[in-house]
């Protein structure tokens, strides 16, 4: 198995101008969003980044790309179908091989020297099979993100055998069918954001389109599906993920990216001292 591309989906009608913001980076320059998406796809030697957009979106996307824009193949979502149908609309330009797969409205920060999608990769290859990153997630924030169930890897504390993935279950839903012995109570592995997938979740995908019609479609009835069909990995604790589109995203994911860059001592005195003056 080797990835050589990576798709980034970027079309969501509300999210769409996320990947467009500017963000200070760890090494203290000002950065569009999908600019350090793009560098982490390519720090896991990614060759080509395949992004989906709305229709007319291109142009800024590429200018948001910067030195990295010759890397970048668009993709327009004709219709807004869903993440699931999205993503589908990389096909073609992907062909009949895996790729790493990176939502356009998230941050990552490893808590290892790799990065996050280096990490996943490198697993992935090693396993020869799917493997998507998760995070240990409480239950109040459920109805945010796919979540799955499965088994620990013997001999390993962080890599998991995926048996079920549902989208956006309740509290309810995760405890009858998500328990991952091990976890803390009222926790749940949650999607991270990334993914390393085959290019048979391509073949799933189109069938939910089909039996959808005009519908919506999210991408994890077609990894249930897959996880059912073959062998298909979770790898937890690559780090932390931001959203950017949550409330205060972009100055969560802003302060966490500073504190882990060159400047964290200056922004750590800039905290105390507004801290110190707030007014009680």
């Amino acid at each position: 198995m080797q990835i050589t591309k990576a798709v980034i989906t970027a079309a969501g009608r509300n999210q769409r101008t996320l990947p467009l913001q500017r963000i200070v980076d760890r090494d203290g320059s000002a950065k569009p969003v999908l600019q350090i998406i793009v560098e982490e796809a390519l720090g896991a030697g990614v060759e080509t980044v395949v992004l989906v957009v709305a229709p007319g979106d291109g142009p800024a996307y590429m200018a948001a790309a910067g030195p990295h824009a010759e890397r970048l193949v668009l993709v327009e979502q004709p219709a807004p179908r869903g993440y699931g149908h999205a993503l589908a609309c990389a096909a073609t330009v992907v062909g009949n091989e895996p790729f790493l797969h990176l939502v356009g409205d998230h941050l990552y920060l490893s808590n290892g020297e790799q990065g996050c999608a280096a990490r996943l990769v490198a697993l992935a290859v090693a396993e020869q099979c799917a493997i998507s990153a998760v995070q240990p997630t409480r239950e109040s924030l459920l109805p945010l993100y796919g979540a799955v169930g499965g088994r620990l890897l013997p001999g390993r504390n962080d890599t998991y055998q995926i048996e079920r993935v549902l989208e956006k279950p309740t509290p309810t839903e995760a405890e009858q069918q998500l328990l991952v012995p091990g976890l803390r109570a009222g926790h749940y592995l949650c999607f991270f954001g990334m993914h390393v997938l085959p290019p048979t979740v391509f073949e799933l995908l189109d069938e939910e389109l089909r039996a959808n019609n005009d519908g919506a479609v999210a991408l994890s009835p077609a990894l249930h599906q897959l996880a059912s069909r073959e062998r298909y990995l979770a790898l937890a604790n690559l780090g932390r993920r931001y959203d950017v589109g949550g409330s205060y995203g972009l100055l969560t994911a802003g302060l966490a990216l500073a504190l882990a860059g060159r400047d964290r001592e200056e922004i750590l005195a800039q905290l105390v001292e507004l801290l110190a003056t707030r007014k009680t």
